[in-house]
């Protein structure tokens, strides 16, 4: 009985080799197998790839070149200033873009690429413009109901032109059912107003508009 437990014995010890050797073989033939499929598809369809990587890559190089080019015809940018009565309100915005603005009670601007379409129409314009009568605080309050129910985030903004004003960027929905950023700055008893209502022209109204914008409290 001692000498077969001895034995059966070895045979175990002797297994654990086999079986591993096993493994090692079937992990092997795999990795080659993979290598081998990768290596003939890599052989067969490299004229394929390379026209596509070409293909992307001159896609990319005429995008960048388009953007160049339209970046460019934005310059130098067109300036509007409104009448001393209303803070002689000045802002800068691309050449390629249209203006209308109604003084007659204020200040209502209208800035939209090409054209600018009917102002009772339902476009999202790039850019709007507009003094009014009311009050800071007044025209703030009007956003309260949008800020409280998350519709809309407000955050403290400074003109990076004027001195020592402080008022609000609202950004999500704007009102009339649409959505942008839009600025409410104080001027004495009246409220400046200067907004996009397309996350198309952000780049604009940041980089062409806000930062040329400025007025005379």
């Amino acid at each position: 009985m001692k000498i077969q437990g001895r034995e059966e014995g070895s045979i175990n010890v002797l297994a654990i080799p086999l079986i591993l050797a096993v493994i090692f073989f079937l992990a092997a033939l795999s990795f080659g197998l993979w290598a081998f499929s990768s290596r003939t598809d890599y052989k067969n369809n490299t004229d394929a790839k390379i026209s596509t990587a070409v293909d992307v890559a001159q896609k990319q190089t005429a995008t960048d070149k388009d953007n160049e080019f339209i970046e460019r015809e934005k310059q130098p940018l067109k300036e509007y200033q409104g009448p001393a009565s209303f803070g002689t309100v000045s802002i800068k915005y691309p050449k390629t873009w249209a203006a209308y603005v109604d003084e007659k009670d204020g200040v209502d601007g209208y800035f939209q690429p090409n054209f600018v379409p009917g102002v009772d129409s339902d476009a999202n314009y790039a850019l709007r413009l507009q003094v009014v009568e009311n009050s800071y605080a007044d025209e703030l309050k009007t956003f309260d109901g949008g800020v409280k129910g998350g519709e809309t985030k407000a955050t403290p903004y400074k003109p990076v032109n004027v001195e020592n004003i402080i008022g609000t960027q609202l950004t999500g929905e704007i009102g009339d059912g649409k959505s942008g950023t839009l600025i409410l700055l104080p001027l004495r008893d009246k409220t400046i107003k200067i907004w996009t209502e397309a996350d198309q022209f952000n780049g604009d109204f940041v980089n062409n508009v806000l930062a040329n914008f400025k007025f005379i409290p």
